[in-house]
């Protein structure tokens, strides 16, 4: 028996890469495996490579996680891509990925894409919002695909962990993939009318990075929302920045509980409003003292 990476999975084109022999062949489930489960791109399995073309997958490791969107196993990070501008940054989208990623267990590093079109104003914003994701204990990479400048950094991140790309249409996901990979994969130019993506990407495929490490691409998301993952009274643990402030109660939402440590926090500064009015967003929340608390 040897083991193998499902690196591609498009409709019934399944691809296993077999390190021990450093190719990929395709993949044919046999016995329990067609029944027990689904298979998906990530999947550490084991079988047999029963003739030149062909591996047989007669088990399927036990996952880290599994992915909704796109559909992928045991992900070990996840580079966020947003860009400043074209399109705008969406920073409730960003945060809502990264309550989603990381209460699957995925390590989200963000990354901004197109820096060589900022001015220097612009320049002065994202360094501001750098700062804001710095302070919240995340890695953010600045980037171009354009003249590859920050790209070695994503390499460093990813050595020996299975990654994907995510963000919105239009961030360069793919162009980012294409040039650390060489792989041309079908990419979204951005709409001069609506600056959003016009395509996305469709199947899974993890391209390898070497130093172990795959990489994949993904759909773009123009909108997510945290509640259909994370169960209400959970988001506050996946905004990292909250977890340094003690509350009286064990059990607060940060809302309107007296003796909040996040608001008291939040009110002094520590802790982001941008950041804040996200995570009542997500909660469907409203603060009436909430220009009291962000000044």
């Amino acid at each position: 028996m040897e083991r193998g990476l499902v690196v591609e999975r498009v409709a019934q084109l399944i691809r296993v890469y077999v390190p021990d022999r450093d190719r990929d062949f395709r993949g044919i489930p046999r016995g329990r495996v067609t029944k027990k489960t689904k298979i998906y791109a990530g999947d550490r399995v084991v079988g047999n490579v029963v003739d030149g073309e062909t591996f047989a997958i007669e088990d399927i490791e036990r996952r880290k996680n599994v992915l909704i969107r796109p559909p992928v196993a045991n992900v070990d990070r996840v580079i966020c891509v947003m860009t400043l501008r074209r399109p705008d940054f969406d920073n409730y989208l960003l945060d809502s990925l990264l309550v989603v990623y990381d209460h699957v267990g995925c390590e989200p590093v963000i990354v901004f894409n197109k820096i060589d079109l900022l001015t220097a104003r612009d320049r002065e914003e994202l360094n501001r919002w750098s700062d804001i994701y710095t302070s919240a204990n995340y890695e953010v990479v600045h980037v171009s695909a354009e003249t590859g400048e920050g790209l070695d950094r994503i390499v460093e991140l990813v050595r020996g962990e299975i990654c994907i790309l995510a963000g919105p249409s239009g961030a360069g996901k793919s162009s980012i993939l294409k040039r650390l990979t060489g792989e041309e994969l079908r990419t979204g130019e951005v709409s001069e009318k609506t600056e959003r993506g016009r395509h996305t990407t469709t199947g899974v495929k993890l391209i390898p990075l070497g130093n172990g490490a795959f990489i994949g691409d993904s759909p773009g998301f123009s909108r997510v929302e945290a509640l259909q993952f994370v169960r209400k009274r959970e988001v506050k643990n996946y905004f990292r920045e909250f977890l340094r402030h003690e509350c009286r109660y064990p059990d607060c939402m940060h809302l309107r509980e007296p003796g909040c440590g996040v608001k008291k926090a939040l009110k002094r500064g520590e802790i982001s409003c941008e950041r804040y009015k996200s995570y009542l967003k997500m909660l469907k929340e409203y603060l009436e003292e909430l220009k009291e608390l962000c000044g």
